[in-house]
């Protein structure tokens, strides 16, 4: 089994909140291809990262979680590829972990 995540920011690069109908588009293409998602929305969490040695970027994001047997990994790509133009966001991440269901 895979654990899907992606992390979409809440503003973009100049501090403008997305509309909530860019989210719900999300969530609702996922749902549609998987069957279901869950969604870390209520508390954004805040990343920190050094731009420069002088410089730190702060970003608010939600994070979306599909499950899913087969992992293809091109249609995710692709995927990631849409959500970073659609979020105007150079670099959007989605990341895999395997897991084993108890």
């Amino acid at each position: 089994m895979h654990l899907i995540q992606i992390l979409l920011p809440l503003y973009d690069n100049d501090g403008n909140p997305f509309p909530a109908t860019e989210f719900q588009r999300v969530r609702d293409e996922l749902t549609e291809r998987f069957g279901g998602i869950t969604t870390y929305v209520r508390s954004p969490a805040l990343g920190i990262w050094k731009e420069t040695p002088e410089t730190a970027v702060h970003d608010e994001i939600v994070t979306y979680e599909v499950m899913t047997e087969r992992l293809d990994r091109a249609w995710w790509q692709a995927y990631r590829q849409e959500l970073a133009g659609r979020y105007r966001q150079q670099w959007l991440v989605v990341r895999v972990s395997e897991v084993e269901l108890l």
